[in-house]
Parts: C-alpha cells; sequence; structure tokens
C-alpha cells in the first residue's frame, strides 16, 4: 500500500455487520476489501467483454503440464 488515507464513513450498522460476518475481520479489514472488489469489478466487467473472442495458442493440457 503507498500511502494511506484516514477516512471517517458512516454505514448501516446491518450492512457492516453482514459485510464483517461474510470477511471475518474486522472493520478496517473488511472496508478495504469492499473497496478493492469495487476497484476490481470494472477490470472484471472488461475481461468479460472477450468472452469468447480470444484464441488461445497453448491447449489445456499444455497449460497443465507447465505447472
Amino acid at each position: 500500500m503507498r500511502t494511506a488515507r484516514k477516512i471517517t464513513v458512516q454505514v448501516p450498522a446491518g450492512l457492516l455487520e453482514k459485510a464483517q460476518r461474510a470477511s471475518g475481520t474486522g472493520i478496517t479489514q473488511t472496508v478495504r476489501a469492499g473497496l478493492g472488489l469495487l476497484a476490481a469489478s470494472q477490470a472484471y466487467a472488461r475481461l468479460r467483454q472477450f468472452q469468447g473472442k480470444v484464441r488461445f495458442t497453448h491447449t489445456l493440457a499444455e497449460l497443465k503440464a507447465d505447472r
């Protein structure tokens, strides 16, 4: 992590509790995980645009053998 910013955020208590249960972590880690997922969602959307349009030069067997 580069630099950190301290913020104050008001969130619904129920939403925070659900998120903490799902993550199994404290408030800070839960918020960081949620922000990370939100940031990554744009990249996931761009990758979905390629579905079925990319031709691979290696077979699945070749990829498995390369482990």
